[in-house]
């Protein structure tokens, strides 16, 4: 079943590479006006309006082998084996192992960058960030 799939694949690749490159050589309708009158399209391969024929039932034959290829492409694509459940179900047939909770950081732990340094035995415990060293209150206004 994959070597089909690759093979429809590649197939409606090289339709669709055909396909652009048909489409660019074909010209406007406009241009056969201008091959009518001796513009130098009819010095061409296939005459005036040969080319345009041939160019046109070739992409139309192109165009339908793309469809199919497309249409083969969706089959194939959304064709799943019979014992392969969903997603979900296979998620809850093994449960992951859950990690054990982290206490949650506290105090300078919590910026990122910083890390708080080990608090030692019968020191004083550090000021309050954002107070000044000096100041005797929560309230006062340092004078100078």
């Amino acid at each position: 079943m994959n070597f089909l799939f690759t093979a429809i694949l590649a197939i409606q690749l090289l339709s669709a590479l055909a396909m652009i490159g048909l489409i660019l050589i074909q010209h406007g309708k406009g241009a056969d006006m201008g091959a009518a009158f001796g513009s130098g399209g009819s010095g061409s391969l296939f005459g005036a309006s040969g080319s345009a024929n041939f160019l046109s039932r070739t992409t139309a034959v192109l165009a339908t082998v793309f469809f199919i290829c497309t249409l083969g492409l969706a089959y194939f694509g959304g064709a799943r084996p019979v014992d392969s459940g969903s997603v979900l179900e296979r998620s809850q047939a093994v449960p992951p192992a859950a990690p054990a909770p982290a206490a949650p950081p506290t105090g300078a732990a919590q910026i990122p960058g910083t890390t708080a340094p080990a608090p030692v035995p019968g020191a004083p415990a550090p000021a309050a960030p954002g107070a000044p060293a000096g100041s005797g209150g929560a309230g006062q206004i340092p004078t100078r």
